[in-house]
């Protein structure tokens, strides 16, 4: 039998209806689907009626073992032949291992494609009121994982660049990290009055927003019980979201989805 294809797809940052085209169309032909954690299962209804899912949801501490039992999967459904998508929260080239995964399927010589989605780090703060990029307030704009691998004991950010030269940064699974983060944009020259946020759970109905400065968003954060997951924003762009909020606000009148459907 022949090999199979597999799609590395972005499911998108939670809201089911961001997902791509694209993405959905591999959702729908795939023999074999395999979701993460973070994936809005509200996406399986369109799969096929006999296709496989299989839940990938990573638990701290086992990242690893479950990253080669994936990855032993996708080599196996494919060498049947099946055509596989690994569905990803957000974007799988940002934080999710698709590099990886790519590698060991170019390695075995089965098809694959990388299809984009649309990453949280710029999905949640729109729907927060908060554009990442704005003329008078960010002309830069920076993704920085909010801890190291797991193996690598030296941080391997650029503390000075980023404190220094980025107008925006998001932070994802900076939460565990956060007062580490505060302490070090701080130590490098960053504001200690620059403009803060944190989104949990962006682009759902369950997504709540704390905002302030790097000198206060950690109690903020611990006030307002934010946990996993969430992204750590940091810039002065935050400043917009009380002018442009609109999700939420459209969630307490139950507004959200008119003129999207």
């Amino acid at each position: 039998m022949s090999k199979g294809k597999v799609y590395l797809v972005g499911a998108g940052p939670g809201d089911p209806k961001l997902i791509t085209v694209y993405g959905m169309e591999c959702i729908q032909k795939a023999d074999v689907i395999l979701y993460d954690r973070l994936v809005n299962e509200e996406l399986l209804k369109y799969a096929k009626p006999d296709a496989e899912l299989i839940f990938c949801g990573k638990q701290p501490g086992r990242h690893q073992v479950i990253q080669d039992q994936i990855h032993e999967l996708l080599i196996e459904k494919a060498s049947q032949g099946k055509i596989v998508t690994r569905l990803k929260g957000g974007d799988p080239c940002i934080f999710g291992r698709v590099g990886e995964e790519a590698e060991i399927l170019a390695e075995q010589g089965i098809r694959y494609e990388m299809v984009p989605g649309i990453t949280a780090g710029i999905a949640a703060p729109a729907y927060a009121g908060i554009p990442v990029t704005h003329r008078d307030f960010a002309s830069s704009f920076a993704i920085v994982t909010g801890h190291s691998r797991a193996e690598k004991e030296e941080d391997q950010l650029n503390w000075p660049a980023l404190a220094q030269g980025i107008d925006t940064i998001a932070f994802y699974m900076g939460i565990g990290n956060l007062p580490y983060i505060v302490s070090r944009l701080i130590e490098n020259g960053k504001s200690p009055d620059t403009k803060a946020a944190i989104i949990q759970w962006g682009t759902t109905p369950r997504q709540k927003t704390v905002t302030g400065s790097l000198k206060d968003i950690e109690v903020r954060a611990l006030e307002a019980g934010i946990t996993h997951p969430a992204i750590v924003l940091v810039g002065n762009v935050v400043g917009l979201r009380d002018k442009l909020r609109w999700f939420q606000e459209a969630e307490e009148k139950h507004e959200v989805g008119i003129g999207r459907d």
